[in-house]
Formats: C-alpha cells, sequence, structure tokens
C-alpha cells in the first residue's frame, strides 16, 4: 500500500492532535538518556506500562546507570525485578549491561545492528531504543502502534502481517522528531484498545495471552520471589511453600524447578536450591 502525501498529513495531524491533549507521563519520557530508556523499553516487554511505573522508578534507585547495573548480583537482579514477570529479561538485561560496559566504556551505542546483537533486545525493542533515546527515524512495531495501524488502513483485511504494516511505518514517521511521534501512536494505540476495546485480532501474529494464575508462569515467578526472601531452601520446604501459596496450580513444581536450574535462574547446591 502506497499512501498519497494527503494521507500521510492527514494521518500525522490526527494522531497529533490526540497526542498534544492526551500525553501520557512517565518517569523515563521526561528524564531522557539512554540508560533510562533501555531499561524502560526491556521492562515494557510483555508488561503494561502501570506495572512498570513503579518498577522503574525502585530499578533506577538500585541501578542509576550501567556501571551500576553490570556489577550487580544475579540475586540483586532479580529480588528488584520481583513483579515484572519473565526473570529471564531481568537477567538478560544484566547481561547486556555488561556488554556495554566492558566493550563500549558504559556508553549505549547508537548503531541499530549493535542493539540488535545485545541479549534480549530484537529488532523492535532495538527501534524503539533508537527512536527513544537517540530521536533517529528508524521503523519498528510493537502491539500499540500494530494497533493503530491495522485500525486505520486495515479495516476490512484479516490476516495482516508486520512487513505490511511496516511499510506503511516506513512511509509515516515523522523524521524531524520521530520521539514524539512513536510516543504519540503508542499513546493512541493504548487509547483505541481501552475507550473502543479495540484489539490485534486482525494481525496475523496475533496470540491471546494465556491466564497467568494456574500457568507455569506463575510457579516460576512464585519460585523466584520465595528464594529471593529466604535465600536458599531444601527443596522439600521450597515445594511445600509453593503448595501452601498455589494449592489449584497443576504444573509440576519438579519440571518447573528443572528448567529454572537449566536457565540458570536458580542453582542446586547439595540439598539446597538458592537464586
Amino acid at each position: 500500500m502506497l499512501l498519497s502525501t494527503e494521507q500521510v498529513v492527514h494521518f500525522r495531524r490526527s494522531i497529533y492532535n490526540y497526542y498534544y491533549n492526551n500525553r501520557r507521563d512517565f518517569s523515563w519520557r521526561n528524564n531522557i538518556t539512554a540508560y533510562r530508556i533501555f531499561v524502560s523499553e526491556v521492562m515494557l516487554q510483555q508488561t503494561q506500562a502501570s506495572r512498570v511505573l513503579l518498577k522503574f522508578e525502585q530499578w533506577i534507585e538500585k541501578f542509576p546507570d550501567f556501571k551500576s547495573l553490570a556489577s550487580a548480583s544475579q540475586h540483586e537482579i532479580l529480588l528488584v525485578w520481583q513483579g515484572l514477570g519473565y526473570n529471564s529479561r531481568g537477567l538478560r538485561l544484566l547481561q547486556a549491561a555488561q556488554i556495554v560496559e566492558n566493550k563500549f566504556h558504559g556508553i549505549l551505542p547508537d548503531d541499530l545492528d549493535i542493539l540488535k546483537s545485545l541479549p534480549g533486545i530484537g529488532p523492535n525493542t532495538a527501534g524503539s531504543i533508537s527512536a527513544f533515546a537517540f530521536n533517529k527515524p528508524v521503523s519498528f512495531i510493537e502491539t500499540n502502534i500494530r494497533t493503530v495501524f491495522l485500525h486505520e488502513f486495515f479495516k476490512k483485511q484479516e490476516l495482516v502481517r508486520d512487513k505490511e504494516i511496516l511499510k506503511l511505518v516506513e512511509q509515516t514517521v515523522d523524521k524531524n522528531n520521530p520521539r514524539d511521534w512513536y510516543y504519540a501512536l503508542m499513546d493512541y494505540g493504548v487509547y483505541l484498545k481501552k475507550k473502543l476495546k479495540i484489539n490485534n485480532k486482525k494481525s496475523k501474529h496475533y496470540v491471546q495471552q494465556s491466564k497467568f494464575v494456574g500457568s507455569r508462569r506463575q510457579v516460576r515467578g512464585a519460585i523466584v520471589r520465595i528464594l529471593a526472601k529466604m535465600k536458599k531452601l531444601s527443596k522439600e520446604d521450597l515445594f511445600f511453600l509453593l503448595e501452601q501459596e498455589l494449592p489449584d496450580n497443576n504444573h509440576s513444581f519438579e519440571n518447573v524447578l528443572r528448567d529454572l536450574i537449566i536457565e540458570k535462574i536458580v542453582f542446586r547446591a547439595n540439598q539446597y536450591i538458592f537464586l
């Protein structure tokens, strides 16, 4: 789909008009540094901004820069990360910080390919970091941006591929101010979801997230949270506490624990399990 100049101008105007009157207020938007953007974009992967708000401030207070983060222990990382889910993201953030500190002297590179090479940073997260930290007119998609383009340009089409949307993202990006443009798109996408109850079902890549209660994710989170509090436990004591906390979860505690050990999120030494 090739948009006319008039279509692009009209689209931008409508998005900006909404944004200027309804801009969301976030700490990482108001005080922009490459580090703060990097941390916030990793936290926002698969997690709503409302859940990230408090955790972001706690994280910045504990780890204010790449140097302090790179020198942190895995236990410290997981302790602060609790509540965000997908603990491996926190560990990859630690690994990325160590690379930035050791290889780039604590300065996050603005090269898109280098960003994509860092642990836990895919093409879209690299694009968002590039746009928000360095104000570069790159093209990327995230869930709220996808919602906007599906609603505006694919009303009668099903199974829309991201590569189709990306072509329109490239045509409409505000090259003079990509940072605010992408913030505007995201905020409008949130509005479409909340107020108009629009979702991404038209997307070829749409997958409805499974419920947290009763899931393996719930067991994983509980294991990490318990070990963060208790420091170390025998497997029997850990499983006893899990049974008390998650009486209706039918997933095998043994299998979930095994996976966490394989991923090196938790460790086993003698009869003890610890972070």
